[in-house]
This record gives structure tokens, C-alpha cells and sequence, in this order.
């Protein structure tokens, strides 16, 4: 997994600027989802939700740095009381973000490195760090003040050896090492910070790109930003608006890719260690991200919103020999994945678990595949609105300073997107016509019955997905044998 990942910064995925030559290889030969949404644009939320196979209405931890009810089993844990070893190397984004934590939810192994300097305190990488490189003194997101005019101003003060992205490459390279020493079959999740911002990127990677003429969004006005329902607005807004230096800009784009090419490298070393071990014929491989970047379109940085660089995914699977090598162009969410992994080792289904296995679209399980007609995300993450700001005041009726953002949701369908906020705000898009999300069409007089059916599809999946929560095992209908 990486963090804040854009479905479209993947060369095998059709961006000819991009250098991923190891993904591209991971997608030649295996499944490759073209249409893969979060079940929730920010980070914690959406990994809990590819980890429980639930949606973030259901499991509840719906805000970054959000204890977890205890009552949720994750991933790990399945596979753990199945028989097989546990292990993660780099962010889990747990809370709390220790690695009695991750043992808890049914990890054996643990190196942690959440990425942020509030959790530094936990991070098994700045603990390496200080034994490593006891001399240096800058924060490891700082960077180089000695740039040369027209290079990258985001070029990182740390040597690449010493990296999060490098250090989560090589301590994942030598938990495999382990893992497969073991007769045991193993779950292994690797997690690399980036290319989630800021931008710094170590040399060589800085300068990778130099030259190189990456699209960027369109200048975005102050008033098509007052076009967008409140609580987006104060999204846009949170940063001061839509102002940006395109110079600047263009060295983020930069210094995005580069960051992915890096981590593209370590994932290389990864599969190939996998190779080397003898285990890769028998190993499923999985890749994707828990959200993807705005890249200041729609002048919003990060996520946290529902246009499609926010909640679209990249999402590949691999199994050699069982896994059809294809693209496929079919809505997938990510709560689907978990499902998925448990029909292919054959581990039963827990009842509680909401996402729809996909495993008969891409392999041969004696079964037919019933694809989604919508997908769905939802967002509550009060700090949007706050600038930031860890002081969240909510009052009762009124929400986060005076928005009511607090329960946003989204569906879409091949051809629509709608988006529905509390206090009425609502955001509808023609994606046929309209795939870059610029013209909200909720409220016209034609849209009506478009929206009628997206609202009632949003209502249904809200009372439908829980009810296996709500009803006891001995009142659920069971299929005659």
C-alpha cells in the first residue's frame, strides 16, 4: 500500500509521463482495476475499511487518530487463526499508533513508522534514524536550502539511504526474508508513506524530472470555488483559496512522480526478493493505496472530498497461474478486497463483513460474478474545516464551525456521481459528458429524477449494509442443503 496515491500516476494505467516500471510489471501480469473507490477519502477510515471488509458508517473509526472499536476483526486476525504468520512494515495508522496496537488487531511482527512528527514517538524509522545518523538534526520532511535556481526546491536534506520510502523497502526485504523460512504461509502488509506530501524527494529522484512538462489543473477562480456546496468550499478554502504559485506547482507534480518512482524502486526489490525466496508462484500480491490527491485540482490539496482524484485508486492483484492477466474496467471498492483474499485461501466468510468478493471475475471459482451497479464513499473529518486544527468544537445541530459536513456521502455509477451533504448541499456530475467533475448539475429542474434514484440508492445501501449487525444469527435465513 502507499498513502495518497492517484489511481492515474501509474504508467501502466496510461500516464506516459510517469516512470513505474515495477508496477507496470505487478499489473502485466495479473488483475489490474481501472475503477477502484475508498470507502472513505482520508486515511485511517479507508484502511480500517479495507481491512474489515466494512464500510466506515459500520466500523465507526471515521476520524484520523480514532481508537477503534474493539469489537472489529481485522484482516491480520483472520489469517492469523487460520494459521498463518502476521507481519507489517511501515504505516498502519492505527490508534493508538503503537505496536501494542498492531498486536492487538492480530499482527505477530511489527516495525512501525506512521510518517508524521506527532507520532515520531512510536516510529521504529526514527528510532533507526538516531542510531544510524545520530548527526543529523533537520526533521526527515525538511528540505535542502543550498537548491540551485530552476532546480527542485523540494529536494529532501536526507541522503536516500536514509528515507522512510528506502527504510520501509529494506526492513520489509528482510521480514520476508523471515516469513518465508517458515513452513507456515505468511500475511504480509507493507506500507510506504509515500507520495503522500510534502513534497521532498532525496537525490537522485529530485531531479528525475527535470524538464519535464507535466499537465497541471487550470487555475481555479474564487468564484467557481463559491459554486461548490459549503462544506467544499471550506475544503478549497482552508489554505487561503485558490492561490498558487504554477512555478512551485510544477515542482510538486515533480517531485509526486519522483516519490512514486522511488517507491516504484523498492517495490521492485520487494517482488524480487520474493522470487529469489521461491515462493512468489504460491504468493498473491496485492497493491493499492488508501486514498488518492487532489493535486490542487478543483483548488483543493490532498483528499478528503469525492472528485475522483481523491477516491479512485490504483488496484492490482496477482497470482500466478490463477489470476487472469487483464484490465478491467468494472466499479470495485475496497471493501471488496478483504472477501476477495478470504475465498481464494478458502478461509470462510464472517457474516459481518460488507464488501463483494471479486475473485470469480478474475479467476476460475465455479461461480458467477455479480458486478456492482454503484460504489459508494463517505467522509467525516471535521478537521477540514478547522484549518487543520486538532480543536474541534461541535455543536449540536450547528456541526464544526457552523458546517454540517460531518456526514457526507457519495455514490457512483458508471455514468454519475452524486454527493450528498447534510443542510440540503449536494453535488451531481455527468461523468460521460463531464470526467473531470466541472459542472454540478444537483438542482436542475431535468436532473430530478437522476437525482431521485442516487438518493435512494445511497438510502438503501445506508439500511442495507448494516443489517447483519442487526440481526441475530437465529433469525438470519440460511439456504436449505
Amino acid at each position: 500500500m502507499t498513502d495518497q496515491h492517484r489511481w492515474d500516476c501509474i504508467a501502466a494505467n496510461g500516464n506516459k509521463t510517469i516512470k513505474t516500471p515495477n508496477l507496470d510489471r505487478l499489473s502485466a501480469r495479473g488483475a489490474n482495476f481501472t475503477h477502484a473507490f475508498v470507502s472513505s477519502p482520508v486515511c485511517v477510515p479507508s484502511r480500517i475499511s479495507f481491512f474489515t471488509g466494512r464500510y466506515a458508517h459500520s466500523h465507526k473509526n471515521r476520524v484520523n487518530y480514532t481508537p477503534l472499536d474493539r469489537n472489529e476483526v481485522l484482516m491480520q486476525a483472520r489469517f492469523k487463526e487460520a494459521g498463518y504468520r502476521t507481519a507489517a512494515v511501515g504505516k498502519l495508522h492505527y490508534y493508538p499508533p503503537n505496536k501494542e496496537e498492531a498486536f492487538r488487531t492480530g499482527f505477530e511482527t511489527a516495525e512501525l513508522h506512521d510518517g508524521s512528527s506527532i507520532t515520531d514517538l512510536w516510529s521504529d524509522y526514527v528510532k533507526w534514524m538516531r542510531q544510524n545518523n545520530p548527526e543529523l538534526k533537520p526533521y526527515y520532511r525538511a528540505t535542502a536550502k543550498d537548491v540551485a535556481p530552476g532546480k527542485n526546491p523540494f529536494r529532501s536534506v536526507l541522503d536516500l539511504k536514509y528515507t522512510d520510502t528506502a527504510w520501509t523497502g529494506e526492513r520489509s526485504r528482510a521480514v520476508l526474508t523471515e516469513l518465508v523460512k517458515q513452513e507456515q504461509p505468511f500475511f504480509f502488509y507493507v506500507s510506504f508513506w509515500k507520495p503522500h506530501s510534502p513534497y521532498e524527494v532525496a537525490a537522485p529522484y529530485d531531479s528525475m524530472y527535470d524538464g519535464v512538462e507535466i499537465p497541471i489543473p487550470a487555475t481555479v477562480s474564487l468564484e467557481a470555488v463559491k459554486d461548490l456546496p459549503m462544506p467544499v468550499q471550506k475544503l478549497a478554502m482552508r489554505h487561503g483559496g485558490p492561490k498558487l504559485d504554477p512555478e512551485r506547482l510544477k515542482w510538486a507534480y515533480r517531485s509526486y512522480y519522483a516519490t512514486i518512482s522511488h517507491v516504484d524502486h523498492e517495490i521492485g526489490l520487494l517482488l524480487d526478493a520474493l522470487e529469489v525466496s521461491g515462493k512468489a508462484a504460491n504468493t498473491l500480491v496485492v497493491f493499492s493505496s488508501d486514498h488518492g490527491d487532489q493535486l490542487f485540482e478543483h483548488a483543493i490539496t490532498d483528499k478528503n472530498c469525492f472528485f475522483d482524484p481523491s477516491v479512485r485508486v490504483p488496484f492490482m492483484v496477482s497470482l500466478p497461474g490463477c489470476i487472469k492477466s487483464a484490465t478491467y474496467d468494472h466499479l470495485i471498492e475496497t471493501v471488496d478486497l478483504l472477501p476477495t483474499l478470504l475465498e481464494f485461501t478458502g478461509i470462510p466468510e464472517p457474516r459481518e463483513v460488507e464488501g463483494r468478493s471479486f475473485a470469480p471475475l478474475i479467476a476460475d471459482m465455479g461461480r458467477d460474478y455479480e458486478p456492482h451497479a454503484e460504489v459508494f464513499s463517505e467522509n467525516i473529518i471535521p478537521e477540514v474545516i478547522t484549518g487543520g486544527k486538532m480543536d474541534m468544537p461541535f455543536e449540536k445541530g450547528v456541526g464544526v464551525g457552523g458546517i454540517r459536513h460531518p456526514d457526507a456521502k457519495m455514490v457512483r455509477t458508471e455514468r454519475w456521481k452524486y454527493c450528498y451533504y447534510p443542510a440540503g448541499y449536494a453535488e451531481l456530475y455527468d461523468l460521460k459528458n463531464d470526467p473531470l467533475e466541472t459542472k454540478n448539475l444537483a438542482g436542475q429542474t431535468d436532473m430530478r429524477e437522476v437525482e431521485y434514484d442516487l438518493r435512494t440508492r445511497l438510502l438503501n445501501w445506508l439500511i442495507n449494509s448494516e443489517e447483519t449487525d442487526q440481526i441475530q444469527n437465529r433469525w438470519m435465513l440460511r439456504e436449505k442443503k
